[in-house]
């Protein structure tokens, strides 16, 4: 135990001193790692690790934050956007709890096709109709053995048919964790019934005080979603101190197969006013992005474009930045636009805003990257604000009034702060 606390004291402890030349290359590998890249992390992988959570805690010690001295002095973004983290208590966590984790319990068919050559029937291609009707029986003319009942539940809940998912689960709860736990998603967040979040916290709580081994891989989730209940006070009285607590348990350290949700939430809190500390704030967002969290590789670009919680780095900035608009991250794409603008890249900008203003639907891009919509929102008026500017103009694009006075509509609508600050920018011709 002794050991694994020293091993996480010394890794805060190289990410908050003086970067030198390599210091800063594995930050830059490591703090960009997102889904589906390769970073720096793989020896971090294979170091021993505190099976309990205080390992985390002794890493991220608790008081006051320490003074930033140069790094203060790193002017704000035109927009006043900046890091995520800085919204009232229910906004920016009013999310659904965490999915269920992938990793099935013991003897649980997994819920994915059947592997080439299986005589199982995949429930991925049935349709609606299929899907309602009773499963045994809808399979068993179809040809095939019938998957599991929790994968059944599974599949109507995948498809959006709550209701009959519920009453799948329902079925099994009392012997199968995995139904227990969609059931505390399921009453929690009122899908397929009315909310009822105290059952939602009793069902994993359960979970999170089970000896079984197949409740052991629901764990870390369990224990991120009563943080989430503690810290929204809801179904249980409100606490700040028992949703951290609970949001380190959950994160293990960076234990990758841990709770990346409550890892990218901490780093969330420690941006906030009521614990501010921009030191933890960094270090949460590199391990939940070295483990795929494409929220926190948004977020660690910006940190390290203006210099929050780590020394200013335009390179890695433009690397997280990049990256994490590529794979969908709107609030990177919003910065990287006033990066480029504010820069005098204009053509860059202009191009880059209008691929990003092209959807509209900011709730399916938070659902499709697991971002939160008040930051694609934000991330998209951004990018709105400076492609109308452009256009308003004539900076790398041909000049058009009229388009220019939709996009402005278009950000205003958006987040009308963000705009707000957009414009006093624009009239003191700072932008």
């Amino acid at each position: 135990m002794a050991s694994s606390h020293a091993q996480g004291s010394s890794r805060l402890a190289k990410r908050r001193g003086t970067p030198g030349p390599a210091t800063e290359r594995r930050r830059v590998g490591q703090g960009c790692g997102g889904p589906g890249h390769s970073s720096g992390g793989g020896s971090r992988a294979g170091s021993p690790r505190s099976s309990a959570p205080a390992g985390a805690a002794a890493a991220l010690p608790r008081g006051r934050p320490r003074v930033r001295g140069a790094r203060e002095a790193v002017p704000e973004p035109p927009s006043g956007a900046g890091l995520p983290g800085e919204l009232g208590r229910r906004c920016w966590l009013a999310l659904c709890c965490q999915p269920l984790p992938q990793e099935p319990a013991t003897g649980t068919a997994p819920p994915g096709p059947a592997p080439a050559g299986s005589s199982r029937l995949s429930l991925a291609s049935l349709s609606r109709d299929t899907l309602l009707a009773k499963p045994k029986e809808s399979l068993a003319r179809m040809g095939g053995d019938p998957p599991a009942p929790f994968l059944v539940g599974q599949r109507y809940y995948q498809q959006g048919l709550y209701e009959e998912a519920l009453k799948q689960f329902e079925k099994i709860k009392d012997t199968d964790f995995q139904a227990m736990y969609q059931l505390g998603v399921m009453y929690y967040d009122g899908l397929g019934t009315k909310k009822d979040p105290e059952r939602g916290v009793e069902y994993m709580n359960k979970i999170r005080n089970s000896d079984s081994p197949e409740a052991k891989h629901l764990k870390f989730a369990a224990a991120y979603n009563l943080g989430r209940a503690y810290y929204e006070g809801c179904g249980i009285k409100h606490s700040t101190e028992e949703a951290e607590r609970l949001w380190l348990t959950a994160a293990d350290n960076g234990n990758p197969k841990a709770s990346i949700k409550a890892q990218s939430t901490l780093g969330m809190l420690y941006s906030m006013p009521i614990l501010k500390d921009l030191d933890k704030a960094f270090f949460w967002h590199s391990e939940a992005c070295d483990n795929g969290s494409l929220e926190s590789q948004g977020v660690l670009g910006i940190m390290y474009l203006y210099g929050q919680g780590t020394y200013q780095n335009n390179k890695a900035a433009l690397e997280c930045l990049r990256k994490a608009a590529e794979l969908g991250n709107m609030y990177a794409q919003g910065h990287l636009v006033e990066y480029y603008y504010t820069r005098k890249f204009y053509s860059k900008a202009a191009a880059l805003a209008k691929r990003a203003t092209e959807n509209d639907d900011i709730n399916m891009l938070a659902k499709i990257t697991d971002c939160h919509p008040t930051y694609v929102a934000q991330g998209a008026a951004i990018a709105a604000f400076y492609l109308a500017r452009c256009l308003q103009l004539g900076r790398g694009v041909k000049k058009n009034q009229r388009a220019a006075e939709k996009y402005y509509s278009k950000a205003c609508h958006l987040d009308p702060a963000v705009s707000s600050h957009l414009e006093v920018a624009a009239n003191l011709g700072r932008i």
